[in-house]
């Protein structure tokens, strides 16, 4: 036992893993801290939110292979010892950014009441998101940029720098939120700018570290290379499908949730969801940091062609994810009678919330899997597996949603099939893959 413990692997897990999951959080906690700010306007106010919130996570979630991609393709060279390669890799990945910042941010302010549409709302709720989004939309950009930047430092193995930067990000964030919303009286649109602002200043902050170590430290060009830019986004598209099933799967959820009431029960619905989806995220980002070690240790082995390296980490890996999936579904359980107080004052919402949360803690150890074994496939390229386990997954999760709200399931019911039918279905995708040999490609 005392072996185990000690073993390296969990010394190099822990070292990328500890700072990566500072960073992770950043995300949700720029959500977290903007619902318990805009919570205590009103619950038309945090439900705007949440559909508004659903768009810019579904839009910017998509481009995260900006990150997962850059973090894999640049510990492989790192592992065959093409500094040089890695960073030219990284350039190519903040330009290739900055390109499609810019293409989803004009659609995504001028179609913004549109957009919130989509995600079942209607009424004051879907003026609340529209305004909230049109501001919000403006920061996809510099969100895009901070990915891309990340993942090249975290396939550089640094995953204190992400940290020291997001969690400074996330500081001002809440600052700003608390100036804008009621010192300034902006209210629901102070939110907006708050986070847009902090936003912007942590995309530079990450932008100066990479350029400066390509240009000053190595010599590399900082103008775009449209070869490396296009080749960039090839080896992109696999992940893009990837998440475009996980965030379909999240949208098609939201979705159910606004039919499940109308009016102010729909309101209600919304609100509760989008308090028990902000947290569910805080906690799978918590989950992620061990995936994000997965990715930068999976893709340095495989890039030294050593795969039994691999092996052994992933196992290591898996028992960390059971762990801490065991230990926050606990802790979230415990705190589900309270939690919702820190984000509404309405008693209804609150009631919902604790049936809600108590079935996300119970699929958090399967939670814990799926996302270590999710970031080992990354890790390893193994982006098309994941494309077409992802679009399986799918097709078996949304009958059993459609069913739950056939039936007059609620909001309880919703969050049921999703934590035991589409989490489930995730995890038997990438259980099945880790155990055979197919991914265990080595070299650059």
């Amino acid at each position: 036992m005392v072996r185990e413990r000690s073993h390296p692997a969990d010394r190099e897990i822990l070292r990328l893993a500890l700072p990566a999951f500072l960073a992770l959080v950043a995300e949700p906690l720029f959500l977290i801290a903007d619902s318990a700010v805009v919570g205590h306007l009103g619950t038309g106010q945090l439900a705007g939110l949440g559909v508004a919130g659903v768009v810019l996570q579904t839009v910017t979630g998509i481009c995260v292979f900006l990150a997962y991609g850059t973090t894999a393709a640049v510990a492989r060279r790192i592992g065959a010892g093409d500094l040089r390669g890695a960073l030219t890799q990284g350039i190519d990945g903040l330009w290739l950014a900055v390109l499609i910042g810019v293409l989803v941010t004009i659609p995504c302010t001028a179609l913004a009441h549109r957009l919130v549409r989509l995600s079942g709302a209607r009424g004051g709720v879907a003026d609340q998101g529209a305004d909230y989004l049109r501001i919000a939309a403006l920061g996809i950009t510099p969100l895009l940029l901070m990915m891309a930047a990340t993942g090249v430092l975290r396939g550089l193995q640094d995953t204190r720098t992400p940290m020291v930067v997001a969690v400074g990000g996330n500081v001002l964030n809440i600052a700003l939120n608390v100036t804008l919303v009621y010192g300034a009286g902006l209210g629901l649109r102070g939110s907006a700018l708050g986070s847009l602002l902090a936003q912007v200043l942590a995309a530079l902050a990450l932008i100066g570290v990479v350029t400066r170590a390509a240009a000053r430290q190595h010599g590399i060009s900082l103008r775009p290379d449209l070869a490396g830019i296009r080749q960039a986004a090839r080896a992109g598209v696999a992940l893009v499908i990837r998440t475009l099933t996980l965030r379909g799967a999240l949208l098609i959820t939201t979705y159910a949730v606004s039919r499940t009431g109308t009016g102010s029960d729909q309101a209600t619905a919304l609100a509760t969801h989008q308090v028990a989806f902000t947290l569910w995220t805080f906690l799978a980002f918590v989950l992620d940091a061990i995936a994000i070690a997965a990715q930068a240790i999976t893709g340095r082995a495989l890039g030294a062609g050593d795969p039994g390296a691999v092996r052994e980490a992933t196992r290591r890996m898996i028992r960390w994810g059971v762990l801490v999936g065991v230990v926050s579904g606990l802790l979230l359980a415990a705190a589900s009678p309270v939690l919702g107080a820190l984000f509404t004052e309405d008693p209804a919402v609150r009631h919902r919330l604790v049936g809600v949360l108590l079935i996300a803690a119970l699929a958090e150890p399967i939670c814990g899997v799926v996302f270590v074994l999710d970031g080992v496939l990354i890790g390893a390229g193994d982006g098309r597996y994941l494309a077409y386990g992802g679009l399986l997954t799918l097709v078996a999760y949304v009958p059993v949603l459609v069913l739950a709200v056939a039936l007059g399931g609620g909001v309880a019911w919703v969050w049921a099939a999703f934590s035991f039918v589409f989490m489930a279905a995730r995890f038997a995708v990438v259980t099945l893959r880790a155990r055979g040999d197919g991914w265990l490609v080595v070299g650059a």
